[in-house]
C-alpha cells in the first residue's frame, strides 16, 4: 500500500492507516452483530480437506450450540453439536469422538453471547466485497482456529452473509468448508441435533 502510494510526507504516512484501523473495526462489529443476530441457518456445504477429498451435504444450525452437518447419501459420517458437546460420529467403523463445543473452532458460530472482539481480528483482503475475521483462543491453541469469510450484502444479517470457513485444528488439519442457498430464521426443530450412537448400532443416521 505505502509502496503503491508513495506518500510525500511523514505526515501522510501516519494518517494512512488510520481508515484502514476503521474500516477493520467496523467490519469486526459487522460480524458480530452477524453472528448475534442469527438464532438459525440453513444451507447446502461442501467441504474439502487438505488432502483435496470433497463432500457435501446440508447443514442446520441453531444458536445456541446446535449445529448438524448431514453428508451425501452414502457416507457414512456425520458431525453434530448437541448443546454441550460436538460429535464425530463415523458408522463404517462404530466410532464417536468428542469435544467440548467450546473447545472446538466452531464455537465462534454457536455462541451468541461470545465477545469475538476478544479472540478474533480482521484479515486483510484484496476483494473489499469480502470480510474474512480469524479468530483463535491465544491461551489454548489446541482449540484450533477458524477464518470466517463473509460477503458484503444488504439484505443478509447484519450486512453479512456467511460464505463458508476455513477451520485449523491443533494438529493443522485444514477443513475449508463454502456455503451456497442459505437461509435464515427458518423453523428448526432440537430432534435435529439427536444421532444413533454408532457404537450401540450399525448403520447411518
Amino acid at each position: 500500500m505505502a509502496t503503491a502510494l508513495m506518500a510525500p510526507t511523514a505526515m501522510a504516512m501516519v494518517a494512512a492507516p488510520v481508515p484502514v484501523m476503521a474500516q477493520a473495526s467496523g467490519d469486526l462489529a459487522a460480524v458480530q452483530r452477524h453472528l448475534q443476530s442469527v438464532q438459525t441457518m440453513t444451507a447446502d456445504f461442501t467441504q474439502q480437506d487438505r488432502a483435496g477429498k470433497v463432500l457435501t451435504g446440508t447443514l442446520t444450525m441453531k444458536k445456541p450450540g446446535k449445529i448438524r452437518f448431514q453428508y451425501e447419501k452414502g457416507v457414512p459420517l456425520l458431525i453434530v453439536a448437541d448443546g454441550g458437546s460436538l460429535w464425530f460420529l463415523d458408522y463404517s467403523v462404530g466410532q464417536k469422538q468428542r469435544w467440548p463445543i467450546k473447545n472446538s473452532p466452531l464455537g465462534v458460530l454457536l455462541d451468541p453471547t461470545r465477545d469475538i472482539s476478544r479472540y478474533a481480528k480482521v484479515v486483510p483482503s484484496a476483494d473489499s466485497r469480502l470480510v474474512s475475521v480469524e479468530a483463535n483462543d491465544p491461551k489454548h491453541p489446541e482449540y484450533g482456529k477458524i477464518t470466517l469469510v463473509f460477503a458484503r450484502d444488504a439484505s443478509a444479517p447484519g450486512g453479512l452473509m456467511m460464505q463458508g470457513w476455513v477451520a485449523l485444528d491443533s494438529q493443522n488439519n485444514r477443513t475449508t468448508i463454502r456455503l451456497s442457498n442459505q437461509r435464515f430464521g427458518v423453523p428448526v426443530d432440537d430432534k435435529a441435533f439427536r444421532f444413533n450412537d454408532p457404537q450401540r448400532r450399525s448403520g447411518r443416521n
